[in-house]
C-alpha cells in the first residue's frame, strides 16, 4: 500500500522522492510504502494548519459545533475498528486481541471521553476585583504538531487531537516510520467529520523532517509521546523559540507486593499489565517488588505464566507475545538481557530466541530474579516482554526501591488492605498509581514525574495543554450582561 501525505483536506503527491518502507515484524517483509517528507512538505503541511487556524472557521466555530464533527469523527471509526486493529498489528506486531481493544477500539473511547469533558471545561468566567472586573479565557493554543510513537499509534494521536481539536487548535500529525500506515484511518474520518481543510493535516517523515517539524516558526505548540532521549532533545528545540510543549516519555514502573497481597489478584494483574503489547508499554511494570519472605512462591508463579504464554503470529487469536517492533528493537532488549546477566541478576526463565520460529523479531518472555536497585536492568526502560523481581524487608525500603529510578511514569501496589496499598502509593513518585490492579480511565489525567515527562494528558485536565489563558478588562455594566442567565 502506498499514500501519499495528507495535507489541506486531501491527499497530496510529496514534493519529496524519498520513501519509507514499513515491515511487518512478523514475515520480516515490506508491506507498504509511504513518502518520507522533505521540509518543503512539512512547510505545506503546517502552512495549511496555520491557514485553518489564522482565517478559517473551525476555531471560531462554537464548542457545541465541534463537538458535534467530532462526535462524526469517532462514529467513522466505530465503523472501522476491525480493520484498524488488523492495521496495526500488521504495521507494529501487535497481538490481534489486543489490538481490538487498545489499538482499535481505545482511540475511539479517548476522543469520546473528551466530548464529554469539553463541556466541564471553564472556558469563560467573569471574575470582580476590587480593581476592576475581568473576563478570564481559555482560547487555542494555535497549531499544534503531534509526535506520536509506534506502540499505540492511534491510541496516542487521540490524546492529542482530541483536546486539541475540540479546543479550536489545528493540527500537523506526524507519524510514526514504524506505524504510518494506520494512520489513514484518521484522513478518512476527518473527512467523514467534514472537518475544515487544513484542521488536521498527516505527514511521514523521519528523523530530519521530523526536527524540522518541531522547530517550524509555524507551529505554536508541540505534543510529544516516545522515548525520554527524544524528549530531551525536543525540549531543547522548542526552549530556544519558547514554544510550548507537552512530553509524555518513557518510565521504569514498578508493581510492589505488599506482605498480605493475594497473589490470586496479583498474577493475572502481572500478566495483563506488565506484559502489554510484548513489553512495549511505557507504562508497564516490569519491576516486581516483593517482600522477601513471599519472593519464592512470587517467583515460582510468574514463571509459570510466563512459559504458558504463547508466542507466534500476532495476528493468530492465541498469540500473548508478538514480535518487537523493529529488528533493532529485538537488538537492544538482547543487549540488556546480557547486562543482566553480566551484572549478577539470576536468568529464571526466557532470556532467548523462540526456537520453533523461522522469522519475526521475538524475544522469549523473560523473568530475572536477584535483582538489585542499582542494577542496569532496574533502572533503565527495556521496551521488552523482560520483568525484573526484586526482594525488600520493609515497606519503607519497598518505596524506596520503586522511587529508584530517573523515571517517574506509572506504578501498582497490590495489597488485601487497601487504605494500606494507598498510603504506600502516596509514598510513590510516580503520575499514576493503581491500586491491586484497578486502572485509571481515560476520564483520569496522565503524566510523569521526573524524566518521565512534563505536563498531563487525558481528563479535563488534557485540555490545558492546548490552551492559552486570556484576561480581558471589562466594565461593570459589560460583566452583568455575560452573567446574566
Amino acid at each position: 500500500m502506498t499514500e501519499g501525505l495528507y495535507i489541506g483536506g486531501r491527499w497530496v503527491e510529496p514534493l519529496s522522492t524519498a520513501r519509507i518502507d514499513v515491515i511487518s515484524p512478523y514475515t520480516e517483509q515490506v508491506i507498504g510504502t509511504v513518502p518520507d517528507a522533505s521540509r518543503e512538505d512539512v512547510d505545506r503541511a503546517v502552512a495549511a494548519a496555520r491557514e485553518a487556524f489564522d482565517r478559517g472557521p473551525w476555531p471560531r466555530l462554537t464548542l457545541d459545533e465541534r463537538i458535534a464533527a467530532m462526535k462524526r469523527f469517532t462514529a467513522h471509526l466505530a465503523e472501522r475498528e476491525a480493520e484498524i486493529a488488523l492495521a496495526v498489528t500488521e504495521e507494529m506486531g501487535c497481538p490481534i486481541t489486543l489490538s481490538k481493544t487498545m489499538q482499535a477500539m481505545g482511540p475511539r473511547l479517548m476522543l469520546d471521553a473528551f466530548i464529554d469533558a469539553a463541556p466541564q471545561v471553564q472556558w469563560s468566567q467573569v471574575r470582580p476585583g476590587a480593581m476592576g472586573t475581568s473576563l478570564i479565557t481559555r482560547e487555542p493554543v494555535g497549531v499544534v504538531a503531534a509526535v506520536v510513537p509506534w506502540n499505540a499509534p492511534l491510541l496516542v494521536a487521540s490524546l492529542k487531537l482530541g483536546p486539541a481539536l475540540l479546543s479550536g487548535c489545528t493540527v500537523v500529525l506526524k507519524t510514526s516510520p514504524e506505524t504510518p500506515l494506520s494512520a489513514r484511518f484518521y484522513a478518512d474520518a476527518a473527512e467523514a467529520a467534514g472537518l475544515p481543510a487544513g484542521v488536521l493535516n498527516i505527514v511521514s517523515a523521519d528523523r530530519e523532517s521530523s526536527e524540522y517539524l518541531i522547530s517550524h516558526r509555524g507551529v505554536d505548540k508541540v505534543s510529544f509521546t516516545g522515548s525520554t532521549a527524544a524528549g530531551r532533545r525536543i525540549a531543547e528545540v522548542c526552549g530556544r523559540d519558547l514554544r510550548r510543549v507537552t512530553l509524555e516519555l518513557g518510565g521504569k514502573s514498578a508493581a510492589v507486593v505488599l506482605d498480605d497481597a493475594d497473589f490470586d489478584i496479583v498474577l493475572p494483574q502481572i500478566r495483563a499489565l506488565s506484559l502489554r503489547n510484548s513489553g512495549q508499554v511505557c507504562s508497564n511494570k516490569t519491576r516486581i517488588v516483593v517482600p522477601r519472605s513471599r519472593k519464592k512462591e512470587l517467583v515460582d508463579r510468574v514463571v509459570d505464566m510466563l512459559e504458558s504464554l504463547h508466542v507466534g503470529d500476532p495476528k493468530d487469536a492465541v498469540t500473548d507475545i508478538g514480535p518487537l517492533v523493529a529488528q533493532r528493537q529485538r537488538t537492544m532488549v538482547e543487549r540488556y538481557i546480557g547486562v543482566g546477566r553480566d551484572e549478577g541478576a539470576r536468568l529464571v526463565t526466557g532470556g532467548g530466541r523462540p526456537a520453533d520460529l523461522e522469522h519475526g523479531w521475538f524475544v522469549q518472555p523473560t523473568l530475572f530474579t536477584d535483582v538489585t536497585p542499582d542494577m542496569t536492568i532496574a533502572r533503565e526502560e527495556i521496551f521488552g516482554p523482560v520483568l525484573s523481581v526484586l526482594e525488600y524487608d520493609t515497606v519503607d525500603e519497598a518505596i524506596d526501591i520503586a522511587n529508584a529510578t530517573d523515571y517517574g511514569l506509572s506504578g501498582s501496589v497490590f495489597a488485601s488492605d487497601v487504605g494500606r496499598a494507598l498510603e504506600v502509593a502516596r509514598g510513590m513518585r510516580t503520575g499514576t498509581v493503581e491500586l491491586n490492579g484497578n486502572v485509571v480511565g481515560f476520564q483520569s489525567p496522565v503524566g510523569g514525574f521526573k524524566t518521565s515527562g512534563i505536563g498531563r494528558e487525558a481528563g479535563v485536565e488534557g485540555f490545558e495543554a492546548y490552551v492559552e489563558i486570556k484576561s480581558y478588562g471589562i466594565g461593570a455594566d459589560y460583566a452583568a450582561r455575560l452573567s446574566a442567565p
